[in-house]
Formats: structure tokens, sequence, C-alpha cells
């Protein structure tokens, strides 16, 4: 870590890198750059980008519109890898190109649980109670 360099603005630069390359790699798809019939077929949403500390790795979640063939998808992407790292590496200007490692994002899928809980029945109607 540099003298000049805090824990808070470290992280700062992590997720200012991290959110430039998840704008870079959603245009890469958007725009159909990678000849991949899969990816062709199915929209995929980047949804964050986490970038380790020394920026040489960076870990991207995706989900493919409404979560349907999430394993084809995400197999289309690894597949790919060496592209999208070039491309990446070539708009985002760092010292080293990240590598990419892509995984399924199951943020929305934990949501949709504790919301189907808070739902149930038993809990709604403790929640519903005022004391």
């Amino acid at each position: 870590m540099r003298p000049t360099e805090t824990p808070e603005t470290r992280s700062v630069r992590l997720l200012r890198v991290g959110e430039q390359m998840r704008h870079v790699i959603s245009d890469i798809l958007a725009r159909g750059d990678v000849h991949d019939v899969t990816l062709a077929k199915h929209p995929v949403t980047i949804t964050e980008v986490r970038m380790s500390p020394d920026l040489r790795h960076a870990t991207v979640f995706v989900k493919p519109l409404l979560g349907r063939d999430e394993e084809a998808v995400l197999k289309a992407l690894r597949t790919n890898t060496a592209y999208l790292q070039r491309e990446a590496a070539a708009r985002v200007q760092m010292k080293y190109a990240a590598k990419l490692k892509f995984l399924a994002d199951e943020s929305f899928d934990e949501g949709s649980h504790v919301d189907k809980l808070l739902r149930a029945p038993h809990v709604a109607q403790d929640l519903g109670h005022e004391d």
C-alpha cells in the first residue's frame, strides 16, 4: 500500500475499477462483439464486478435474462474469457490485464427466497401484530 493510500481510498478505487469493468464487459456483450451462438440468443446482465486488491483478478457476476439457460451462458462466457479479457484490457487503462472469472449471481434468487419466506402465512401473522 502506498503511503498516501488508506484502506478507504483503496476500496473506492476497487469499486471504481470494478464499475468500469462492468460497463466495458456489458458493452462488449450488448454490441454482440463476442461471436457465440449462445450469447447471441441470451441477453446477459453483468450485475457486479469485484476486483482483487491488486487489480489482477476480476470476479464477474452475471445473470441471463429471466435466469434461463444459466449454465449454458456461463459456459459460453468461460469459453470466450480470453477474448473478453483482451477487449476489457484494451478499453480499461490498467497496468495489468485482469483475469476474469464468471459466476452466476445468486443475489436475486436469495432475495426472492427471503420475500417468499416473509409472505408465508405463519410469518405474515407474526409481522401483522403490533404490541
